[in-house]
């Protein structure tokens, strides 16, 4: 004979809950630490210092043939943008650079793009990659003008492996880097090859492609301001590293410098007003940056 006992009672007990209570708003912070919390004002603030600094160097050594003060360079270049001479140098400059860096980029994401879809193609990216991402362009000057002579087709050549070599590396580490995940998925859509590459691995690998760009975008600014100084025109117009050599020749030193500013500025401009955006509208909005 079994007991069947019932099961125990629990206990019930009745709790009073207070009402919630608003808790003020944090104060604002004071108006000092939130501008600083702005990286536009911070690095305007670095910019002045360095002004400053080469002020008062300038005005220590006194001699301004070797280093003219931040007020005479500011005043050259200056004039140069109002009479034009620097505005027409930097634009012959820009437009050999942009066609120079496009082609770089279409050269770069056909050999990825191969390397990415096939063996042999992967074979031929590290091999060259190997072989020509060491070289120095403006080391291919010489056999540049040798092929092509003194004129637009020199630069672009030079500018065209500058750009190539760093930005198929970093597409192509990019590329590697997509999880194999991903990759079946776009399979099993039905992608394959150049539609896998453009749909799948350029989405998957863009902070990669984007850090490829940058690269790509420095060493080409870089390589043309060197090759014009030197051997100076394209086609008897000379760009902007002409400008810095002639004037270097006519002891104008705060032209060279306003040469050399005009080419800093630049490349702020470009990185806060097409790579910084273009981050922020991509990889950043889409959670794969910080």
């Amino acid at each position: 004979m079994s007991l069947v006992l019932d099961p125990p009672i629990r206990q019930e007990r009745e709790y009073t809950v207070a009402a919630p209570t608003l808790r003020a708003a944090d104060p604002l912070p004071p108006l000092a630490q939130r501008a600083w919390q702005q990286s536009w004002l911070r690095k305007t603030l670095i910019l002045i210092l360095l002004a400053i600094l080469w002020e008062a160097a300038a005005r220590w050594t006194d001699n301004d043939l070797l280093l003219p003060t931040f007020l005479q360079t500011a005043r050259a270049f200056v004039d140069g943008i109002v009479n034009g001479e620097l505005l027409d140098r930097i634009r012959i400059s820009l437009a050999v650079l942009v066609q120079g860096y496009l082609a770089g980029i279409v050269a770069a994401f056909v050999l990825t793009a191969l390397a990415a879809s096939t063996r042999i193609g992967r074979d031929l990216l590290e091999t060259l990659t190997a072989m020509f991402n060491p070289l120095p362009a403006i080391a291919l000057l010489p056999l540049a003008l040798l092929w092509f002579g003194l004129g637009k087709a020199s630069l672009l050549f030079v500018i065209v492996h500058a750009v190539l070599w760093p930005l198929a590396l970093g597409a192509y580490a990019g590329f590697q880097a997509v999880p194999e995940t991903l990759r079946m998925a776009g399979r099993n859509y039905g992608l394959n090859g150049l539609r896998l590459v453009l749909h799948i691995l350029v989405p998957a690998a863009l902070p990669s492609i984007l850090s490829g760009l940058k690269i790509g975008w420095a060493f080409a600014w870089r390589t043309l301001i060197a090759a014009e100084l030197v051997f100076g025109t394209t086609g008897g117009q000379g760009g902007l590293g002409w400008y810095i050599f002639q004037n270097r020749s006519e002891l104008y030193t705060d032209k060279v410098f306003a040469g050399l500013a005009a080419v800093i500025l630049i490349g702020l401009l470009v990185e806060n007003v097409v790579f910084r955006p273009l981050e922020t509208f991509t990889v950043r909005r889409w959670g794969m940056q910080r």
